[in-house]
């Protein structure tokens, strides 16, 4: 027997990178916990990578392309571990940080993405739910990038309605 067939399936490399290194093998909430890892990133990131124009593009070029790598490596994590398995939240993990692009950054602005991505993510509106038929990894990261948008747009409108209230 191989080395390779000896690892049980959770310490796959698609599987370890696709659970955020593990963090989606948590019994409770994994959705929420990778979307909470990715708040606490968020807090050590310098405000300029989100908020002025040249680096945030920069860092949306980098999200799209996770997006890309999010597709393939959820896409085979889910051949292994079953259809959108909760223990997958690559998907939760990228899509906050497009949650928080272009926003003030605060740490009431991380608790407020961070509760409307997962009411977004959880609610599944139109065309959230519709986007989790596409295939393989395809639905798997399409439908919290769109919660990430939603939430995203209802955050810009309520900076500009109350822009203290964040700080």
């Amino acid at each position: 027997m191989s080395e390779k067939e000896k690892l049980p399936v959770r310490q796959d490399i698609f599987t370890v990178l696709s659970s955020v290194l593990g963090i989606g093998f948590l019994p409770k909430m994994p959705g929420t916990f990778g979307t909470l890892a990715a708040a606490a990133i968020y807090l050590c990131l310098p405000s300029s990578w989100l908020m002025n124009f040249p680096q945030a593009l920069c860092f949306a070029a980098a999200l799209i392309i996770l997006y890309f790598i999010g597709v393939f490596i959820t896409g085979k994590a889910e051949y292994k571990l079953g259809h959108d398995a909760g223990s997958i939240v690559f998907d939760e993990f990228i899509a906050y940080f497009i949650c928080v692009l272009l926003l003030p950054k605060s740490i009431l602005m991380a608790i407020y993405t961070f509760a409307l991505f997962r009411v977004f993510d959880i609610a599944k509106p139109w065309p959230i739910k519709l986007s989790q038929k596409l295939k393989g990894g395809w639905g798997i990261m399409t439908d919290d990038v769109i919660a990430a948008v939603y939430t995203n747009l209802l955050m810009q409108i309520l900076v500009r309605i109350y822009p203290h209230f964040f700080i």
